[in-house]
């Protein structure tokens, strides 16, 4: 039969001594904001009929929050310019799409 070691109060309290005293020599560093990730353009551009590229833009964003979370500040930096880019590429694709669409819609004629 196996013995059961029960944790008496005494060890909890100097192991809750010891979490504060390893505390106190330490500083905390002040917690960095976290950068921009774009969620919610790039959202926005899943609306824009250029569904490959929207949906990258989309996966770079999610990914800089990630890597923020993570603690990552600078990858998630990079992350969310990536972001930018490629949803600012999405709209201008978008909007040349729907201008090609409706030029070729607009301007032929029926027979």
């Amino acid at each position: 039969m196996m013995s059961v070691t029960v944790v008496s109060s005494d060890v909890k309290s100097t192991l809750d001594q010891d979490k504060e005293l390893a505390g106190e020599g330490e500083e905390q560093a002040p917690e960095v904001p976290p950068p921009r990730n774009y969620l919610i353009l790039t959202i926005f551009t899943c609306f824009c009929p250029a569904y490959p590229v929207n949906i990258v833009a989309l996966v770079f964003s999610v990914m800089s929050v990630s890597s923020y979370n993570q603690g990552d500040v600078e990858g998630s930096e990079r992350l969310g310019r990536n972001a930018l880019y490629v949803a600012i590429a999405s709209i201008i694709i978008g909007i040349l799409v729907i201008t090609i669409y409706c030029t070729v819609h607009f301007t032929t004629v029926e027979l």
